[in-house]
């Protein structure tokens, strides 16, 4: 066997006739003592050499003495641990008992073997790549796990350690000795802990760990891409993330118990879904998740398009819509659901769900009970509003909002009795906003206040300013919108007088717009306010009036000045386009008319835009109009043209 020899020749001056010396391994073998087939004897006393065997190690130079030898071969032989010697060409020289029980086979047909076959050490890049290093000298260990298939079908999970032998020479080249480990039950502790910590208890589902790490496993983009991966180039990914509509009552009502199991009812449903739904191809994966809470999420890997995940969508909405009888009782409950499909190549795990939530959002905001497909360009527009919303503070302290103004009419004569106060964001990024872009947003946020507060002052002094330069005309009245968040969250009434006393206008030229929804369920501060407001001598205006409450009682009880027509019921007056006039429009607004002059209070029509909707209009006993029959909204320089000019025609 490699690794013995038939001893020395002997060396000269030996006299005739004295017996050889025997047979003993080479030094190099005798450092690797489990590698030889030789016999091991100690030279007989009074030879040369003879005596007692050095111990390993001493000071003579001498390797292990034969006892020590026939030692580790035993320990080697008899060892519970699988171990096997390796030349440096990765052929396995001697294993032991047990790593041949290990692997299913003898110890002795393990010999001449490549170890990285019966190791499945060639598999991957990076652990042959280890193990190659280790033969060759250049790496002082390895270790690494290998599933291996034993030949009565069993899967075993061991842990192969390599390490290098001291001895080498060049006539003996390095050998290196591996142990492998049997560490299956380890590793099903391992996986049983990774299950329960993956899956929701209540469920059984995986939980949101799991679920991110799907996701960003499917998401991943591979190493390298050729010919033979065209599929996934071009692969798409779908979610469906859906949230139940009202189990938050039916929890605290019903209790945590029943809840979780209608959680546990509703994950059977999805779970049922996602693995018989039509809409399900061949090469498609499915993964049903509990996100937490309500929350559930059905993600689909190489999904066929949109279509796919719509069916799958509307099949758990009809899956959920089927009560749930959960011990006795019998529960119904509804989902919405945020659809999203799109191309897996630059997506981000981050961006999708942010993606499905908005969606979520969306199917909620539109009614529950639904599913909604995620569209760019409605979120485009949730993103530029979220810009708005950001930057619409520091914009009020920058200055970049301005007013233009509005004229409204006397509709008997024609001439400009006031103007509305109309705000206009000169946004840096998207232009000039009109109100309707930013007021809303504004009021959500509460920056309504500060804004309100800005454009109150500066349409009062640009009043002021009209009245100084034009003394000889009648003064302009100035209408401001005011926000029903205004009235909550400020002091209104001390910001009017405040502002009034500032600029020097008379209180009976401003008049505060209100909509007839934030009027009409005033109570309590906000009515108490527009009394204040009222008995200051500030005219208040009930804005888009007809299209809201409508509750006729309240008009009595408020301190109202103006009724603002809504422009829907004037549209209804026009004869030049060839549309038929509404005789419904024309009677409510004739009775509207009447009821707030026997109310002592004035008419304005807004939305007036020919001259046939002016004179039916001026015929019914309307006040004052606005529209663009009249002028859009202009600039103050403009508007001080218009003061003592001749009559605007309607």
């Amino acid at each position: 066997m490699s690794g013995t020899s038939e001893g020395p020749s002997a060396p000269a001056g030996t006299a005739s006739g004295v017996p050889p010396a025997p047979v003993t391994e080479r030094h190099t073998a005798a450092m690797d003592p489990l590698v030889t087939d030789a016999p091991v004897t100690a030279p007989p006393p009074g030879a040369p050499g003879g005596g007692a065997p050095s111990p390993a190690g001493d000071g003579d130079g001498h390797g292990p003495t034969a006892s020590e030898l026939r030692d580790c071969r035993a320990a080697f032989n008899a060892a519970a641990l699988p171990m096997g010697v390796v030349d440096g060409r990765g052929l396995v020289v001697r294993a032991n008992e047990a790593l041949g029980g290990l692997l299913g086979t003898a110890a002795a047909v393990l010999a001449g073997r490549r170890a990285s076959e019966l190791l499945d050490l060639a598999s991957d890049d990076r652990t042959w790549h280890a193990y190659r290093e280790v033969l060759l000298g250049r790496r002082s260990r390895f270790r690494c796990t290998r599933r291996l298939k034993h030949p009565d079908g069993r899967s075993l999970w061991t842990e192969v350690t390599i390490v290098p032998m001291t001895g080498a020479s060049a006539a003996e080249p390095a050998r290196v000795l591996l142990t492998v480990a049997d560490v299956s039950d380890r590793r099903e502790l391992q996986e049983r802990l990774r299950h329960l910590q993956m899956h929701d208890p209540v469920t059984r589902l995986p939980n949101r760990t799991l679920f991110f790490e799907r996701l960003a496993s499917a998401l991943e983009t591979p190493p390298y891409q050729d010919d033979a991966m065209p599929r996934r180039q071009h692969a798409r990914i779908g979610l469906c993330y859906l949230d139940l509509d009202g189990f938050k009552a039916i929890n605290d009502t019903l209790g945590h118990r029943t809840g979780d199991r209608l959680l546990a009812a509703v994950a059977a449903r999805l779970t049922d879904c996602a693995d018989n739904d039509a809409s399900r191809h061949a090469g498609g994966s499915r993964l049903v998740a509990r996100l937490g809470g309500d929350e559930f999420a059905i993600l689909v890997e190489d999904s066929t398009g949109t279509e796919e995940l719509t069916e799958l969508a509307r099949s758990v909405l009809a899956a959920l819509q089927q009560p749930f009888d959960l011990a006795g009782q019998r529960l119904s409950v509804s989902a919405s659901i945020g659809v999203v499909e799109r191309t897996a190549a630059g997506t981000s795990p981050t961006g999708l769900m942010q993606a499905a939530d908005t969606t979520l959002y969306w199917a909620k905001a539109d009614g529950k009970a639904r599913w909604t497909l995620f569209d760019p360009e409605r979120n485009a527009h949730r993103m530029t509003r979220q810009s708005l919303s950001s930057t619409l503070r520091p914009a009020v302290e920058r200055g970049e909002f301005t007013l233009e103004y509005q004229p409204l009419v006397g509709m008997a004569d024609g001439v400009l009795r006031g103007v509305e106060a109309l705000v206009r964001w000169n946004h840096p990024q998207f232009g000039v906003l009109p109100p309707n872009r930013f007021v809303q947003i504004a009021e959500e946020d509460g920056s309504i206040v500060q804004l309100g507060r800005w454009v109150l002052r500066t349409a009062c002094r640009q009043a002021r300013r009209w009245q100084l330069d034009h003394p000889d005309e009648p003064p302009l009245f100035i209408s401001v919108n005011v926000a029903v968040r205004q009235v909550w969250d400020s002091d209104l009434v001390a910001d009017v007088a405040e502002i009034l006393a500032e600029t020097g206008l008379a209180p009976g030229l401003l008049q505060l717009e209100l909509t007839e929804s934030a009027v009409m369920g005033s109570g309590g501060r906000p009515l108490r306010a527009l009394q204040a407001l009222s008995d200051m001598g500030v005219r208040i205006a009930i804005d888009d009036f007809g299209t809201g409450y409508s509750n006729l009682a309240y008009l009595s009880r408020l301190p109202v000045s103006v009724l603002k027509l809504d422009g829907a019921f004037v549209k209804g007056f026009r004869y030049e386009d060839g549309t038929h006039p509404s005789p419904a429009d024309e009677t409510i607004v004739e009775a509207m008319v009447q009821l707030a002059h026997r109310l002592g209070l004035t008419v304005t029509a807004e939305c007036v835009e020919t001259a046939g909707q002016a004179e039916r209009l001026r015929r019914i006993g309307c006040d004052t109009g606005q529209g663009w029959l009249y002028s859009r909204a202009v600039a103050p320089e403009q508007i001080a043209g218009l003061i003592g000019s001749r009559p605007l025609e309607g």
